[in-house]
């Protein structure tokens, strides 16, 4: 049975704090970067807020609980994604791709332009779940764990080509990073994403479904199953012609006219 606190409201909260918080890193990462010494130091600061709130909504069983921890994860990931799109954190290869390369040799330089952020996001969804390890609440881990199941989806997906046109929240300094994007196609790693992404999200739902009317069981699995569809809405963004800064040109004053064209 669907209720009102169990199941609409984590949505329309997941909704909003997805929207807002891609719009405000979008907008702090394409400030100028004599910004960004503060924005990190802030951004850090959040994410060490986070990371206590993770464990601090791991051991409450209520439905406070798992907003808290849910936040607290959102928190931690911003961290990390400000971190790589201010050029803090990335990969030892900071140059476009290699027009020659091809196969495994272009597979190896895209990862070498993010691996310690994706190296750093996996070490801190491990510390995550072994810190909310058999809590009675561990929805921030979870949650993590699920934004960086997503990410990898897209990830590949991008890097093997995509219809969409991706790239308009991209900052100037990372625009190295659009040569190392696939062909505008639709590819069979994409195809993948999508059967990947809607599947989790149906069990996900039917988790959600499932669980009590109005119990903090409820309220969990509906976090997460809101999560993973916004996930699978944006995999079905990148397999049409659709502009990723569409819905975000607010963030982006000086690049609205670029986005709107």
């Amino acid at each position: 049975m669907v209720s009102f606190s169990g199941h609409a409201v984590p949505m329309v909260v997941t909704l909003l704090v997805w929207f807002f918080t891609t719009g405000l890193i979008a907008w702090l990462d394409n400030r100028d970067r004599t910004t960004f010494p503060r924005a990190l130091t802030l951004a850090g600061a959040g994410g060490i807020l986070g990371l206590v709130a993770v464990v601090v909504g791991s051991v409450m069983p209520g439905m406070a609980g798992a907003y808290v921890g849910f936040v607290g994860a959102l928190m931690v990931w911003s961290w990390h994604e400000a971190s790589f799109l201010m050029g803090a954190v990335a990969g030892p290869r900071r140059e476009p791709s290699n027009p020659a390369a091809r196969g495994w040799d272009r597979f190896i330089d895209a990862s070498s332009t993010l691996i310690y952020h994706e190296v750093a996001l996996a070490l801190t969804a491990l510390m995550l779940m072994s810190l909310c390890w058999n809590s009675p609440n561990p929805t921030g881990a979870e949650v993590f764990v699920l934004l960086l199941a997503l990410r990898l989806a897209s990830k590949l997906a991008l890097f093997a080509g995509v219809p969409s046109q991706v790239g308009d929240l991209m900052p100037p300094h990372l625009e190295y990073l659009r040569s190392y994007f696939g062909p505008r196609r639709f590819s069979p790693a994409l195809g993948l994403a999508l059967v990947f992404t809607v599947v989790l999200t149906a069990l996900l739902g039917q988790a959600a479904l499932a669980a009590p009317a109005g119990s903090a069981e409820a309220v969990r699995a509906s976090l997460l199953f809101a999560m993973a569809a916004l996930g699978f809405l944006e995999h079905v963004f990148l397999a049409l012609p659709f502009r990723d800064g569409a819905l975000w040109g607010w963030a982006l004053p000086g690049r609205r006219n670029h986005l709107g064209a």
